[in-house]
């Protein structure tokens, strides 16, 4: 290690910085968030830093460097462009034991302006000793990914009644387990819930317990987007890397359960057409007996787990038997597959409105209002649809949605294999048997299907036997 970690406490010393530049305002204002008394001396200040000087936050002491600039100052940072300036700022400042940064000079700089993950009061400073402060903002990036913001509402809480944890533990084992606790227990949970009133009345209810707090479960149900691992959100990577337990569905490729926590259990509860089935109420017990055992069950779903995802059922059952539960949303396959398909599910001229439907179960087609989506200038998004196709093509068709209006099937939509087929309705049956279309398969139905011929941008676009299909289909989506 050559360089020495440490945290200052800056709240109303002087800190002088050299330079009225885009580098300058980004080290002052990271200057007034710890309440140091920032001086500035540059001929020329940017915009911001001249408004900060006449609202009084900072103060403008000169234009021309002098050394009794430095006299009372406790940090110097010098963000000019000039080589000579900040060589002599940095010899000067040796000599009077102040300590000195040059902006991308780690050889003239006596201390590093770490990157920094701000968890306020808990705070990362990640630093390369100045050698390659690039790769330092990478590591920060992978960093504020793992630690959401509800550690700093966490270590707040835990500050407020260190001497009551303390008291009540005076142990440093016990106070330790006890600090596991608030964070895997419902302390944690409640305030990534945003409920800081309940989570400080469980702390003080486990304070005031003649007996050591014991661990509940907690059940995440959490949609793990269309299959793409980029595409899933900060909140479900976080809870993969928490789970005890993971219930996963079919749809949930291997690119993101090797995110999770390594020695995680994964338990394949998919269900599958003409397949192996994993029956609801199987897997509701499966979740009850974990989380009753004071386990974190990840119960991942692919895209959200309120769209077509039965994710409601699992969260009324969880109630009914006083399981503590989390809603984890993630990016369904209507909005992920028509967006890597290029086709935007609204638009102005074209849709302005979205149906999500399902194909799956044998009464789904028969509840639907099909003289109302037989309308134009809006567009149907269908799950579940592959071995419906006849049918679904049959009944708009019946109730009068147009024979030429585009559609777009999106096969494995995200990943690397993506096809899309386009065509128009009255030949979607014909056109998918063509191409043997397979599930996971989005079929999205509608004027603005069109747009994708000029805008598809990822993956395999499938050529079509007949050039005059693309031509009624953009005629349609042109003139309704």
């Amino acid at each position: 290690m050559t360089l020495y970690p440490l945290f200052a406490d800056l709240t109303g010393l002087p800190v002088l910085v050299v330079g009225g530049g885009a580098v300058a305002e980004r080290k002052i204002e990271s200057l007034l968030a710890t309440g140091a008394q920032v001086r500035i001396g540059a001929k020329e200040l940017c915009a911001t830093l001249r408004e900060w000087v006449s609202q009084g936050r900072i103060e403008h002491i000169g234009e021309s460097f002098q050394p009794a600039w430095l006299d009372d100052a406790w940090l110097v940072i010098a963000a000019t462009d000039d080589t000579e300036l900040n060589t002599c700022i940095a010899a000067l400042a040796y000599e009077r034991r102040i300590f000195a940064n040059v902006v991308d000079d780690a050889t003239l700089s006596r201390f590093q302006v770490p990157a920094v993950v701000d968890r306020a009061p808990l705070t990362v400073a990640i630093s390369t000793a100045g050698a390659a402060p690039a790769l330092a903002r990478r590591v920060r990036e992978m960093l504020e990914s793992l630690l959401d913001h509800a550690w700093g509402s966490l270590i707040a809480l835990a500050q407020r009644h260190r001497s009551r944890i303390t008291a009540r533990w005076p142990d440093t084992a016990g106070r330790r387990a006890f600090y596991d606790w608030l964070h895997d227990g419902p302390v944690m949970s409640l305030l990534r819930t945003a409920q800081p009133a309940k989570a400080e009345r469980a702390m003080l209810n486990a304070l005031n317990s003649p007996a050591a707090p014991s661990r509940k479960g907690l059940v995440l149900l959490v949609g793990a987007g269309p299959g793409n691992p980029e595409l899933l959100t900060l909140r479900a990577l976080r809870a993969l890397n928490q789970a005890d337990v993971i219930l996963y569905d079919q749809l949930v490729g291997a690119g993101v359960l090797a995110l999770a926590r390594r020695d995680a259990e994964r338990i394949d509860v998919g269900k599958r057409c003409g397949g192996r089935h994993t029956q609801q109420e199987h897997i509701h017990r499966l979740m009850l007996d974990h989380a009753r055992a004071g386990r974190c069950v990840v119960r991942l779903k692919g895209g959200d787990p309120f769209v077509f995802g039965r994710g409601g059922e699992e969260m009324a059952f969880l109630r009914r038997h006083g399981i503590a539960y989390e809603i984890v949303p993630g990016i369904t396959a209507a909005l992920a597959c028509a967006a890597y398909a290029g086709i935007p599910l609204t638009h102005r001229d074209h849709a302005r409105s979205v149906h999500l439907l399902t194909g799956h179960g044998k009464d789904s087609l028969d509840a639907m209002d099909w003289p109302a989506l037989a309308q134009g200038r809006q567009t149907l998004a269908v799950y579940m649809s592959v071995s419906r196709l006849d049918e679904l093509t049959h009944r708009l068709l019946a109730h009068g949605r147009h024979p030429d209006t585009p559609f777009a099937i999106v096969e494995n939509g995200t990943m690397a294999q993506q096809r899309v087929l386009h065509g128009v309705l009255h030949k979607l049956p014909e056109s998918a048997r063509q191409h043997a279309i397979q599930s996971p398969a989005l079929l999205i139905i509608g004027e603005v299907t069109a747009m994708a011929s000029e805008h598809a941008w990822f993956g395999e676009r499938m050529q079509r036997a007949e050039d005059a299909t693309e031509h009624a289909a953009l005629e349609l989506c042109e003139h309704g």
